[in-house]
């Protein structure tokens, strides 16, 4: 079994959503990809939550892309704002702040592109650990 390797981080995004309780399982035997969520209304296994071949989709928080990787991001091209940025994740709404200093900066194609880079990496690291076979062009 392989998997597309795109269809883990679009799960990855899908569980990081934040709407309701978004949940999504990869089949480790056939490669399906299950969604779990209040506007997802696609049947599920019954044996969904009871066999050992379905692995949750980790979300970003648990491969460390959320709050860290602002950080990693600050600390390597603008650690002059480290401190305000710290502040920054402090309180509520901080992700649309970081935006807003990043396009004054004119940092804010790099930060997304760093984003998408640190996703990607994050993918591979979590299928490798989890011995799943991926490809980027199946």
């Amino acid at each position: 079994m392989t998997v597309k390797l795109d269809d883990i981080e679009w799960a990855i995004e899908f569980a990081s959503s934040g709407c309701g309780d978004s949940e999504a399982y990869l089949d480790t035997e056939s490669g399906a990809i299950y969604y779990i969520g209040d506007a997802v209304e696609e049947p599920i296994p019954d044996d969904l939550y009871d066999s050992d071949k379905y692995l949750q989709i980790p979300d970003k928080r648990e491969l460390d892309l959320g709050k860290h990787l602002v950080i990693r991001f600050t600390s390597e091209k603008i650690p002059e704002h480290l401190d305000t940025v710290y502040d920054m994740l402090r309180k509520q709404g901080a992700y649309s702040r970081l935006k807003d200093l990043l396009g004054s900066l004119e940092l804010l194609d790099a930060w997304y592109t760093y984003e998408e880079l640190a996703l990607k990496q994050a993918t591979i690291d979590w299928c490798k650990a989890n011995n799943i076979n991926f490809s980027s062009d199946i």
